[in-house]
């Protein structure tokens, strides 16, 4: 057994609704660290972070040796299990998705997010059959890596509105069921915030329910009640703290001062914390 191994089975016993795993992505080393000392059982990126990050828009745009280089990054500023949000898989084909899992355990993390958001193509979603062959490479990857790796396979119904409000939910748990019997070890639903959608699904998804969160959605205990076994702020973080960019250049090209600064973590605190 590996100290990888072990990671990712403490990963998986994360995932538990009468404590829900609660993640507050990061998208670098230094947000890492922050979101570990406040205590967090485990890690997870966010894509959109990630890319913006390294200076490329979210939506399978970010080049993949940038995004595994990132992920080794994480994993080695932190001691606890990271989950890495990979988009799509970065890869056209389900063999190049396999590769990118593969790297990406190869970087050290033990789970992945990943979506069936089809940009650029003539549907929002892909469809079913195509997104679980792509899952199962996925799983084909990690078990030849011999790690049990956590995948979150992201449903985007919710989020992209496909079809009429009638039909999403049975859609969501079609397509849950087809991602979980090809290889998915878990189900994400970004996008549902109605406590009444959000006990359907947990009711009708045989593994653990992912659902994101922000301004407005119900708290971590509420959706514990209803089930739900983690929760993910995706890219909130990362939008607030580029809000604080944009309001302390904002008032220092207009007013020359410098009150969107106050309430800053201190120099001195952020370097210690960055030591090895």
């Amino acid at each position: 057994m590996t100290a990888q191994h072990d990671s990712a089975q403490l990963f998986h016993a994360l995932h538990d609704p009468a404590a829900p795993l609660a993640l507050a992505n990061a998208w670098d080393a230094a947000s890492a660290r922050l979101v570990e000392a406040t205590g967090a059982r485990a890690i997870a990126t966010t894509s959109a972070g990630v890319a913006w990050g390294l200076g490329a828009a979210d939506g399978n745009r970010l080049d993949r040796d940038e995004a595994i280089a990132l992920i080794r990054r994480v994993v080695n500023a932190v001691s606890v299990p990271v989950t890495a949000d990979i988009e799509s898989g970065f890869g056209a084909t389900a063999s190049e998705v396999a590769e990118t899992v593969a790297q990406v355990i190869a970087a050290g993390a033990v789970g992945i997010n990943i979506e069936d958001a089809h940009t650029g193509g003539s549907s929002p979603l892909r469809p079913v059959a195509e997104q679980c062959e792509r899952i199962a490479a996925a799983r084909s990857a990690a078990d030849q890596a011999g790690v049990p790796l956590y995948i979150n396979a992201r449903v985007d119904t919710y989020l992209r509105a496909v079809g009429s409000e009638e039909t999403r939910l049975q859609e969501t748990l079609d397509r849950a069921r087809a991602y979980l019997d090809a290889g998915a070890t878990g189900i994400f639903v970004p996008g549902a915030v109605d406590a009444a959608v959000i006990a359907d699904l947990t009711e009708g998804i045989p593994a653990p329910v992912n659902i994101l969160v922000g301004p407005g959605a119900p708290s971590v205990a509420e959706l514990s009640k209803l089930g739900v076994a983690r929760v993910s702020l995706g890219s909130w973080v990362a939008e607030a703290a580029y809000a604080v960019v944009r309001r302390a250049a904002t008032e220092l090209a207009t007013t020359g001062t410098y009150t969107s600064m106050a309430g800053a973590l201190g120099y001195d605190e952020l370097n210690h914390l960055m030591r090895d």
